[in-house]
């Protein structure tokens, strides 16, 4: 029998650094190889954002596995206040403070062209990928970063999606991980709940997730 093919989207993980490893651990523990989406908002919030960038960007250190990093609303943040795109202290007040502490003072230029050239959305043939979500009432290439980034569904809505199934973070509940018809929210809060999770799709299967991994508390504090 052919090995599937399996993507692990992960939510939100504004600095949280030790769910963050304990995750990518249950991930490779799971699976021999395969992909890692990251959905956005690696930074802000938790205490720990330049090593989870750090880590992110240097990329898996196991042969067979592939990550791609979608850009969050939070990175937006940073890369409008540091370009003079939007307000510094609106970023500040959202998390920022804590990530600035976190390098030091100041965010390498390395990291923000990174962050920069960050893609917004994924869509493959079954599924897409997307920090915040889309609009289901336009059609797909009428949309911009701004939905893609900042728009929040309603707890209980699934829309068609132009058949595929949708994945994201942004609004955080410890209900989730979660499905809803065809769409998954994956962000747990990790900031909040300490909980990270992700969800496995099949790549040549058509639907929503096949399963579930998410840290406990007891697992990323153990040394």
């Amino acid at each position: 029998m052919a090995a599937r093919h399996l993507t692990f989207a992960v939510g939100d993980i504004h600095g949280c650094l030790d769910q963050l490893r304990a995750l990518l651990a249950e991930i490779e523990d799971y699976a021999p190889t395969g992909r890692v989406i990251f959905l956005g908002d690696l930074i802000d919030r938790g205490l720990e954002s330049r090593a989870v960038m750090e880590l992110i960007m240097a990329g898996p250190t196991r042969p067979g596995w592939t990550w791609l990093t979608l850009k969050g609303n939070h990175e937006q943040m940073l890369w409008g206040a540091s370009s003079g795109e939007s307000d510094v202290e609106w970023w500040l007040v959202n998390g920022g403070q804590e990530t600035l502490i976190s390098y030091g003072g100041t965010v390498p230029g390395r990291h923000l062209k990174w962050i920069r050239e960050l893609p917004t959305i994924l869509v493959e043939r079954f599924r897409i990928f997307v920090h915040a979500g889309v609009d289901d009432t336009l059609p797909l290439e009428q949309q911009d970063e701004g939905i893609f980034l900042w728009i929040r569904p309603p707890e209980d809505y699934s829309g068609d999606y132009w058949g595929r199934h949708l994945c994201h973070g942004h609004t955080p509940s410890t209900a989730n991980p979660r499905t809803v018809g065809n769409r998954t929210n994956v962000d747990s809060g990790a900031v909040f709940s300490g909980i990270l999770s992700c969800a496995i799709f099949d790549d040549d299967q058509p639907g929503g997730p096949i399963d579930f991994l998410t840290t406990s508390k007891a697992a990323w504090r153990i040394e």
